[in-house]
């Protein structure tokens, strides 16, 4: 019986995923712990670490991207970028909240993140590559402050 549960608790992971979930959570619930689909709960949970991750990663790149417009396009702000700025900024001080070892990560890949918005800020606004400095020209700290805008 104990393999036919987990076969059709798997099976429900491929057809019906919240049904999934909920399943899961009652065994939980209940402490049934054999009749768990083991397998992919393991993969579910390690999804949500590197879902997690990248959010970081995304908002980072798209914070520093209009970071580096607003500093070296100083004629084409708009509050659009200013609304865009803050709201990548809240979407970090959430992920950090529900998860503050995050901020490890962010501090791990904000170098990285800053090479790649440096690309992007290239391709969004024309101007050459070489005009957005290697080193990122703002320190990881301030790029969270709320009230940040370079000049």
């Amino acid at each position: 019986m104990k393999t036919t549960l987990t076969t059709l608790t798997s099976s429900l992971h491929d057809q019906d995923f919240n049904l999934w979930v909920e399943s899961t959570i009652e065994l939980l619930q209940q402490k049934r712990f054999d009749q768990l689909d083991i397998e992919n709960l393991i993969s579910e949970i390690e999804s949500m670490g590197k879902n997690d991750r990248k959010s970081v990663k995304s908002n980072l790149r798209i914070l520093l991207m209009h970071l580096l417009k607003w500093q070296y396009q100083p004629d084409k702000r708009t509050n659009s970028w200013r609304t865009t700025i803050k709201e990548h900024r809240n979407r970090l001080e959430d992920d950090f909240a529900d998860s503050p070892s995050l901020k490890n990560y962010f501090l791990e890949v904000f170098d990285e993140c800053y090479q790649k918005a440096r690309d992007l800020a290239s391709s969004e606004t024309g101007l050459s590559i070489s005009v957005f400095p290697v080193e990122c020209p703002f320190h990881p700290d301030l790029v969270l402050e709320s009230d940040f805008l370079p000049a």
